[in-house]
């Protein structure tokens, strides 16, 4: 166990629903989260809930997660730094909220990264402010058990070799990071999570 986040976090948290709630209405008033509300932002946005409301209806549990996930037993806090406009957020977030569902002792809520960079700069990935982080915490003592993204690691690395490539654009990236999310069906998000799981289990 690492050191307990301040319980403050979670009580201004968002569950699934009015996250996703706060996308459509900012959307409606031509905007998204944070305070960059450039056009290219906001396509990013609608081309997320798009995104975010395909993998609510289709994506699917694998039974072996889904057996990892029916062996919690103590009440566990799952918290998510996200933003709006996050497309990996977009494409993970989904199938993290649903395997939240699977277990009552499992609550997950959501928080926006901007407005939280105090928390999320104790997360970040080679320096940066990745995004989606989640991050696992003990109910009861508010202790960390575990963490995991932005990515799968098979994304993360689609992700160094466009960062190595100069020649690359970063729609080009997108355009092949988002391609290899719709091939992978998220097996990869739920081999990692499963790991994580087993080693917070043993």
């Amino acid at each position: 166990m690492q050191n307990a986040i301040e319980p403050q976090y979670w009580e201004k948290a968002m569950d699934y629903a009015t996250y996703r709630q706060l996308i459509r209405d900012l959307l409606s008033e031509g905007k998204t989260t944070g305070s960059n509300h450039a056009e290219n932002m906001i396509n990013y946005t609608q081309l997320n809930e798009q995104r975010m409301k395909k993998w609510d209806k289709v994506a699917k549990l694998s039974d072996t997660l889904l057996k990892q996930l029916e062996q919690i037993q103590t009440k566990q806090y799952w918290l998510v730094l996200t933003e709006a406009w996050c497309g990996d957020a977009a494409q993970n977030i989904p199938v993290l909220n649903k395997m939240a569902e699977t277990n009552p002792h499992i609550e997950i809520r959501f928080l926006l990264r901007d407005e939280n960079l105090e928390l999320m700069d104790q997360y970040l990935t080679n320096g940066g402010r990745s995004i989606p982080k989640m991050i696992l915490l003990d109910a009861g003592s508010f202790k960390e058990l575990g963490a995991w993204g932005p990515r799968p690691e098979a994304a993360m690395g689609l992700f160094r070799a466009y960062k190595a490539d100069d020649n690359m654009s970063y729609d080009e990236f997108a355009q092949q990071m988002h391609t290899w999310y719709a091939k992978d069906k998220h097996n990869s998000l739920m081999s990692e999570f499963g790991e994580l799981l087993e080693h917070l289990q043993t």
